[in-house]
């Protein structure tokens, strides 16, 4: 099965939440759907799961009219910011309950993750700490079991120890029960070691679209003695760079140079996919910069 999003706008007032944005999202593979806060990635799911409608353009699955589609939205899970539960609801309840509303649920694998993330199942969910809350939600998606997960910032307000539980029973769950899952996520370098393909969007338009090795294959790093390393930074495009006692790290925007090409006494690397992200986000405004200039 394929999510085609075609032509999709939407604008809320003044704001531009989407621009004309067609992406597809196939079987299997997990996405990262990358951008700063305000770029439109919450918008774009929340249009797919018909949470919102489009001003314009198509949605659909294999073909088929998604809007408003029961079938086809019954093969969607998404893990958002909203808990549509009611306030008197405890989470072992609710558990309970999705199993009549998400026709794909497994409530003894939702019993365990709980289980994994101490999580009080006697407790209303209302009462539920901010972390605890998006635990809760977590279980939920996890046991969904649906063709397509969309995980809408899906680890806000979890400390470092169970975010670090989340990515590892995020694969851990895509091992045993292979789907479709989108990481919407400002949070690049949590995500950049799971995501096999980008989609990086920016004021409402999709800028890059692409497996991730294919990104940033014009980019490497480069480690060693600082003098060295400075001596051959010289007219190159530095990114980033750091130090650490004698040794410097820097990253460079470019194409991989050739072995012979590197100065003995450094080591070359792959950039990481935050200092791509960051190179780009720096290019695109650079290039607004350049054009207001010329107007």
């Amino acid at each position: 099965m394929t999510i085609q999003v075609k032509d999709i706008s939407k604008r809320f007032c003044s704001t531009q939440a989407l621009d004309n944005v067609s992406v597809a999202f196939g079987e299997n593979k997990i996405y990262g759907l990358l951008g700063n806060n305000g770029a439109g990635k919450s918008t774009l799911l929340n249009i797919i799961t018909s949470r919102i409608f489009a001003d314009n353009g198509t949605l659909n699955l294999d073909g088929v009219n998604m809007v408003d589609n029961d079938h086809a939205l019954n093969q969607i899970y998404m893990l958002g910011e909203k808990n549509y539960y009611p306030e008197s609801m405890r989470v072992k309840d609710a558990l309970k309950w999705a199993q009549a509303f998400y026709p794909y649920f497994d409530h003894e694998l939702a019993l365990e993750i709980a289980q994994r993330f101490n999580l009080p199942l006697k407790k209303k969910i209302t009462a539920l700490s901010t972390g605890y809350t998006t635990i809760f939600k977590i279980v939920i998606a996890l046991s969904s079991n649906a063709p397509f997960l969309l995980l809408d910032e899906p680890v806000l307000g979890l400390d470092a120890q169970h975010r670090d539980m989340f990515y590892k029973l995020l694969i851990e769950c895509y091992t045993k029960n292979p789907c479709t899952i989108v990481i919407s996520t400002h949070l690049i370098a949590e995500v950049a070691g799971i995501i096999e393909h980008c989609m990086i969007i920016k004021d409402g338009r999709v800028i890059k679209d692409a497996p991730c090795e294919a990104l940033l294959h014009n980019g490497y790093t480069l480690t060693g003695p600082a003098a060295l390393l400075d001596e051959y930074l010289l007219g190159k495009q530095v990114l980033s760079h750091s130090s650490l006692g004698g040794l410097k790290t820097a990253s460079i925007s470019g194409a991989i140079p050739n072995a012979e090409e590197i100065p003995p006494g450094l080591e070359i690397g792959k950039m990481n996919l935050q200092e791509y992200f960051i190179q780009l986000m720096s290019d695109e405004n650079n290039s607004v910069a350049r054009f207001m200039e010329d107007q």
